[in-house]
């Protein structure tokens, strides 16, 4: 089973860069796809019913162009649900839950914390209480895969500036401490579990050409709990580098179930 995460930044203009051609080269069983800046009445019939997939969405219920998160699965799950309980969390439209019984699939916007004080709070709250949702289902013995565009960068080999950016939301110390603390409490960062040493990114500012110079962050991620990895289901993590059309890239993880 071929998992992939994309923030497309804005579904429509994706779509105009080729978002077809590259589905069909990527060839996932589920793509997890955020901030596509949708409402429902804003999209096309071939963006709900697209070839053999199945779509579910969120949508941001505080203003439009704005959030959003889609997943395309061929795969009909148990069942699905939008946000996880709180409500001004939800009301951003970042999160979409799927449960296909071996495990929880969770496709997740986390917000951006650069605009102020109070959006980084705001990051850093939704952090937790997340975590603290999937820490209640791991205690019922439910396994977790959790992907999106995480928005922070978690070390030094996941930027190509550590030390320029070390002061800017993305890569500041108390958000990094979040994901040390995520990888303690037993989730696994699937690419870095295979390729430890690997310096790849899956953000690219659109400025100073900075795709073009691979000056780049490693903010889009794949975690899952640590038995998918002790249990053999995870068996690769990857960044296709090779996709355009946004300012990130594809990631993705190949599953044996």
């Amino acid at each position: 089973m071929r998992i992939l995460s994309w923030n497309v930044n804005g579904l429509r203009a994706v779509y105009k860069k080729g978002f077809i051609d590259s589905v069909e080269h990527m060839r996932p069983h589920v793509l997890c796809l955020q901030k596509t800046k949708l409402q429902a009445d804003q999209r096309s019939e071939e963006m709900i019913n697209l070839g053999s997939f199945q779509s579910y969405w969120d949508y941001a219920s505080t203003r439009k162009g704005y959030s959003g998160v889609a997943v395309y699965a061929q795969k009909t799950p148990l069942t699905n649900r939008c946000g996880f309980g709180i409500e001004r969390f939800d009301a951003e439209g970042r999160v979409i839950e799927l449960d296909y019984d071996r495990f929880i699939l969770f496709n997740i916007y986390f917000p951006n914390g650069q605009k102020d004080d109070e959006r980084l709070h705001y990051k850093l709250d939704f952090y937790q209480n997340f975590f603290a949702y999937a820490d209640a289902l791991r205690a019922q013995g439910r396994s977790l895969i959790i992907t999106g565009d995480f928005n922070t960068a978690h070390n030094e080999i996941d930027l190509k500036n550590p030390q320029s950016n070390k002061n800017r939301s993305g890569f500041l110390r108390i958000e990094r401490d979040v994901l040390d603390d995520i990888v303690s409490r037993g989730y696994v960062d699937t690419f870095r579990h295979f390729y430890l040493d690997t310096v790849k990114y899956s953000w690219w500012s659109y400025r100073f050409n900075a795709r073009k110079n691979n000056a780049g962050w490693r903010i889009d991620y794949f975690f899952v709990s640590e038995d998918l990895i002790a249990d053999g289901v995870v068996k690769d993590g990857f960044i296709l580098n090779e996709i355009e059309g946004s300012d990130h890239c594809p990631v993705g993880i190949e599953l044996e179930l």
